[in-house]
């Protein structure tokens, strides 16, 4: 059985003499669906990549992190890891994705391309279609080693075997903690305890100051950046982004300037300082070594791309924050998340009409009390900003159908808009949590625009989720990401003058301070259980009704996947077209007799 025991043997060899750059240079293959260059990998491309994937084997360290935007390769970095030890020195290897799910994609999206396109690595892991095979959507095996693929929001994956190399993906998404295991990283970190040579890799764009995991990583090791030299006085600087200069608001005007000669940089120029760049640490080496990359590096990001986004995010926190985390790879920094209820209500303001004429649309939130309904309409316009139409309470025996009945009439009154004439909310989020949570479901499975909610606590999750139908009647039941609508909704009230996502309010009895202080009954606060970091929202007074109204009226609108300024003028298009035709009705045109032409005056004649 030459076949084995060549295969034996190979185990037993000792690692080829190259650092995971030179094999990746060597054999690594790009594909097609993961990159705008498919084919042969060149590390040259990505200068800045060699020093971290190189660190990979170095006998003195330990943990590796690398905090970075998006757009700088950082995934093909993980690739050439994985792939470096299944060809060249075999053992059990673990990828922790944030969810299942996203495991999977990894697999499906990433890994099996790679293993199908890269010459060494064909051939390593069985097919899947032999009966044998164990070459799973989340395990490859491969002689002399394993690769298991995980979600960090699953605690039986991250508890079994022990594993030498760990990948740790985006992990400013993972949730605090596996089930009921505790934090998922150091779940993942006890697994290699029993090899003297392991390694510990975390990956991530950042989220939130002070809740960023990538950043506390970042933080402690020696916190290298990448110092680049300016083509003309030679003097090496960290790219920043304040040295990004552009003219008259044109972002194809946009150069970078050097800050000690103020000598202007394109594209091309700035791509080749960094590539003859270097990475110096900021503290002592300690055996982690966590590395700072922002787009300003990237040779797949030109800045007139930045520059354009950033423009577009200028005013609007929700994009800014977007922005800063995935461009320029640093954590968001609130500027406080508690309000003050007073500096709240000074956005009231006398409406002319019942409903502003900047209005596109409407939504509808309903809470649902032990003793009554409250219920908001929330108009929204350009740019995210809103106007509170109308705040009702509906107060009954909800175990009776007459507070239902005047809830129903309620939410089918059309409201009259200054331009679009008579329009009503487009769709309404009910909370089907409480006491009432089958008469709910009733509820909404007969009222087509009204939705079922649940909210679901915890940072990274999507403000709206996947519905679903297990429920005792069998109507679809939306997750809402409360923490993240909750951050929406602080951040536009913050918002001043008028800008991007500014919220507006009636200035009637209605919207009093009561509803003011209900609007900031709640704050975002971390605290430490049992020595881990844990943010959450706290309420600070008894009544919150204003504060989850808006939360279920932004929830509304982020279900219609409406794009507010298209859609804006496509209703004013619509609306002009047909004030136009009730001025000017069309008439059918009068038939003529058709002219005679040259032809036919031929054949007559």
């Amino acid at each position: 059985m030459p076949g084995l025991i060549e295969r034996a043997l190979s185990v037993l060899a000792p690692p080829p003499d190259l650092t995971v750059s030179q094999w990746s240079d060597e054999y690594r293959r790009l594909s097609a669906e993961s990159s705008a260059s498919p084919g042969h990998y060149r590390t040259e491309r990505t200068e800045y990549m060699r020093e971290p994937m190189d660190m990979v084997g170095d006998p003195k360290v330990r943990r590796i992190t690398f905090m970075s935007s998006a757009q700088v390769a950082k995934s093909t970095f993980v690739e050439n890891v994985i792939a470096y030890f299944m060809h060249s020195d075999p053992c059990p290897i673990l990828h922790v994705s944030p969810t299942i799910d996203s495991a999977k994609m990894f697999s499906k999206e990433r890994l099996a391309p790679m293993l199908r396109d890269t010459p060494a690595l064909r051939g390593i892991v069985k097919d899947a279609k032999s009966r044998d095979s164990e070459n799973t959507i989340m395990g490859k095996k491969f002689p002399g080693g394993i690769l298991a693929l995980v979600g960090a929001n699953a605690p039986a994956g991250l508890a079994s075997r022990p594993i030498r190399i760990v990948l740790c993906d985006e992990v400013d998404r993972f949730e605090r903690s596996a089930g009921t295991e505790g934090d998922p990283i150091n779940l993942a970190v006890k697994r290699t305890t029993t090899f003297w040579n392991r390694v510990l890799i975390f990956v991530s764009t950042p989220g939130n100051k002070g809740e960023s995991r990538i950043e506390e990583e970042y933080e402690n090791g020696d916190m290298r950046q990448r110092h680049c030299p300016c083509p003309e006085c030679g003097a090496f600087q960290v790219l920043k982004w304040a040295q990004v200069k552009w003219q008259d608001g044109d972002p194809y005007t946009a150069l970078y300037e050097c800050e000690h000669c103020g000598e202007k940089w394109n594209d091309t120029v700035r791509n080749q300082a960094v590539k003859e760049g270097y990475w110096k640490p900021q503290r002592p080496f300690n055996g982690n070594v966590s590395y700072h990359l922002s787009q300003l590096y990237s040779p797949f990001a030109p800045l007139a791309e930045g520059v354009r986004d950033f423009l577009d995010a200028k005013g609007n926190p929700e994009l800014l924050k977007t922005w800063v985390n995935t461009f320029l790879g640093e954590t968001w920094e609130e500027a406080g998340k508690r309000l003050d209820w007073s500096d709240v209500m000074d956005h009231r303001t006398e409406y002319v009409t019942p409903v502003p004429e900047g209005v596109t649309l409407l939504t509808g939130a309903i809470d649902v009390q032990d003793d009554r309904f409250e219920v908001e309409v929330v108009g929204w316009g350009d740019d995210y900003r809103s106007w509170s139409i109308d705040y009702h309470v509906i107060y009954g025996d909800l175990s009776t159908p007459e507070p239902w009945a005047e809830l129903r009439r309620y939410i089918a009154q059309p409201r009259e808009h200054p331009v679009f004439g008579d329009i009503a909310p487009r769709a309404w989020c009910m909370d089907s949590g409480g006491h009432y949570t089958t008469a709910v479901y009733d509820f909404s499975a007969t009222i087509p625009n009204v939705f079922a909610i649940k909210g679901v606590a915890g940072g990274g999750k999507p403000a709206v989720g996947r519905p679903s139908r297990n429920n005792i009647r069998k109507i679809p039941l939306f997750p809402l990401g409360v923490d993240t609508l909750k951050e929406i909704v602080v951040s536009r009230l913050k918002v001043e003058n008028n800008e991007a996502g500014y919220c507006a309010f009636p200035a009637t009895e209605k919207y009093g301070d009561d509803y003011f202080r209900g609007m900031t009954a709640e704050e975002y606060r971390t605290r430490f259980v049992k020595g881990f970091r844990r943010s959450e929202w706290f309420k600070i007074r008894p009544r919150n009704e204003p504060f989850d109204l808006r939360v279920y009226a932004t929830a509304a609108l982020e279900m219609l996947s409406v794009d507010l300024n298209a859609q804006r003028r496509a209703a004013l298009r619509q609306k002009f077209k047909h004030d136009i035709e009730k001025i000017m009705p069309r008439t059918k045109p009068r038939a003529r007799k058709p002219q005679e032409s040259w032809v036919d005056r031929w054949k007559n004649d």
